[in-house]
């Protein structure tokens, strides 16, 4: 890893963070020696907004102690065949560039073939999936594996448990975009299905792996999962699920938006009838997929 990206790395193991505060400090430093190496001239700094002042008032610069043990940690993330892509890598998601606040490192592991593979379709849900959730994965989602149609979803409960599960069963590819860190798979039940699926699939996070899962990375990794896909697919969704944060985030991202309709009758089809009415497309058959993403 060169200086530059250690740089960049190590920055994101500071506690507090953001991604707003490391565009300031790529702005004002772009070789990023200010914030590693030199804490007197980093204080020195009066063009940050107020919100980083403050931050940078409370939090110290990197010190090279500090950065040497990074750079141990990131050894140890390679040791356990971690990779760590940053945005300025030739291999990081063209796809993902093109999003709002596009991550500015990937932590990952698995199959990283999988990052350029096309066509990927992001398919999130609710967290309590009924049998007519189950059913219609059970029935959408071969037709679409057959056709080389990779799964991007978010490893939590239910739909996108169910999601990646069916798209392994049936012998296609998919990926898992974590909130929090690889060392701190959420929830518990699913640490299985993530090791798995770093064997031969592939898991990413934006946060080094030792980062504990916190309440608002949940809706930031949304971004993520429809960034890195052609198109998202709502399968089952109340009307202030999380699920359409992600619908919201690929209609900003100029993507497609598909949605399975429901019952008038189950609140876990309210949000997908919504999406429908407010121009998603309706989904009733693989076809319906296949045909907005040219296959």
């Amino acid at each position: 890893m060169d200086d530059f990206r250690e740089r960049l790395v190590a920055l994101l193991h500071h506690s507090g963070m953001t991604w707003n505060t490391v565009l300031q400090f790529i702005k004002k430093d772009p070789s990023l020696q200010t914030a590693i190496h030199d804490e007197q001239r980093f204080y020195q700094y009066n063009l940050f907004p107020s919100s980083t002042n403050t931050f940078i008032k409370s939090s110290p610069s990197i010190t090279s102690n500090q950065l040497q043990y990074i750079s141990q940690q990131i050894e140890e993330y390679e040791k356990n065949n971690i990779k760590v892509i940053t945005i300025f890598d030739e291999n990081y998601p063209s796809l993902l560039k093109e999003i709002y606040q596009p991550p500015w490192v990937l932590f990952i592991k698995g199959d990283l073939t999988l990052l350029e593979k096309q066509p990927k379709l992001a398919v999130v849900g609710s967290r309590e999936a009924t049998q007519y959730g189950k059913n219609a994965i059970s029935v959408l989602f071969p037709p679409l594996i057959e056709k080389g149609v990779a799964i991007v979803s978010g490893l939590a409960r239910g739909i996108d448990t169910l999601a990646h599960e069916c798209a392994m069963k049936n012998g296609g590819k998919t990926i898992a975009v974590i909130a929090g860190g690889l060392y701190h798979i959420y929830p518990k039940e699913n640490a299985e299905l993530a090791k798995e699926m770093m064997k031969s699939q592939l898991v990413i996070s934006e946060y080094p792996p030792d980062t504990k899962p916190l309440r608002w990375h949940f809706p930031a990794r949304n971004r993520i999962i429809s960034g890195l896909s052609n198109g998202t697919f709502i399968i089952e969704a109340k009307r202030k699920s999380g699920s359409l944060i992600t619908a919201n985030y690929a209609v900003h991202e100029g993507r497609e938006v598909f949605s399975l309709p429901g019952s008038i009758f189950s609140q876990h089809s309210l949000g997908t009838n919504d999406l429908i009415k407010q121009g998603a497309k309706l989904v009733m058959s693989s076809e319906d997929i296949l045909e907005e993403l040219h296959l």
